[in-house]
């Protein structure tokens, strides 16, 4: 797929902070900066995880490193901050993407499911960024954002709102922060991760694969290589935007007027 070819050296001499790397869409996203040559630190709560992401972008001729970081906690994410400048001078590119949800509805919902969800989705953005902007001269930051900012399902509270505050945050990121450092949001639709597959029973992924106009799903790689794209030269015209990555789906009304797109 067009998608999964890196750009080699876009990034040479550049720093990038992945939050919430060691599975999913930020490792994707790590392995993708790290294969156009950035300098990367991977991070999360999982050290033994973390670490063994940050071997294998080593083991295929990358750079990066490991810090332990719990987005709840607000030193950490300065002490996240403190160390890649130590480790590598500075940080270019801020990527936040570290993210929770609950299946809970607005009357379900608990205080301790909207602060799970607050401080982890959307506190620590805005931390991350305030932290990482202390060691940026100039640079992009990216928020990964969801289309549950646009539309939703039920039962996605208060998930589905911290998303659309997020596209908010960005904008606010934007004009305060520029010109010399770009903001920019990406909100990806149905996405193949770990989770997907175990949420989706069997046949299920195909029905929801046969609603999409580009025939399937999308994969970590296609959430990785528009965050390349967004913090390269190539985007720097291109602040306080939301570039929605969703394979189409949001462009239909009514699924069951829509071909199988699939065996097209």
């Amino acid at each position: 797929m067009p998608g999964e070819q890196p750009v080699s050296g876009r990034f040479d001499d550049s720093v990038v902070v992945v939050t919430g790397s060691t599975r999913g869409i930020g490792r994707g996203v790590a392995e993708r900066f790290a294969a156009e040559d950035a300098s990367v630190v991977v991070t999360g709560r999982s050290a033994e995880i973390g670490k063994d992401v940050a071997a294998s972008i080593r083991e295929d001729g990358g750079e990066a490193v490991f810090v332990e970081a719990d987005m709840r906690e607000p030193d950490d994410i300065a002490a996240l901050m403190q160390a890649t400048a130590e480790e590598y001078g500075g940080i270019d590119v801020l990527v936040n993407n570290a993210g929770v949800q609950t299946e809970t509805s607005v009357t379900e919902a608990t205080m301790e499911d909207w602060e799970f969800v607050l401080e982890t989705d959307f506190r620590a953005y805005w931390l991350c960024a305030k932290e990482a902007v202390e060691y940026m001269d100039e640079g992009v930051i990216l928020n990964m954002s969801s289309n549950h900012a646009l539309l939703t399902m039920p039962r996605h509270f208060p998930y589905n709102a911290v998303k659309a505050g997020i596209n908010g945050m960005t904008r606010t990121m934007a004009l305060d922060l520029g010109p010399e450092i770009r903001a920019n949001t990406i909100s990806p639709g149905w996405i193949e991760v770990e989770r997907t597959r175990e949420e989706l029973p069997e046949g299920r992924i195909e029905e929801v694969e046969s609603i999409h106009p580009a025939g399937r799903i999308g994969t970590p790689e296609d959430v990785a290589g528009v965050a390349t794209f967004l913090a390269s030269d190539d985007a720097a015209f291109i602040t306080g935007a939301n570039l929605l990555v969703d394979g189409g789906r949001t462009a239909s009304m009514q699924d069951d007027t829509l071909p199988d797109y699939r065996n097209r």
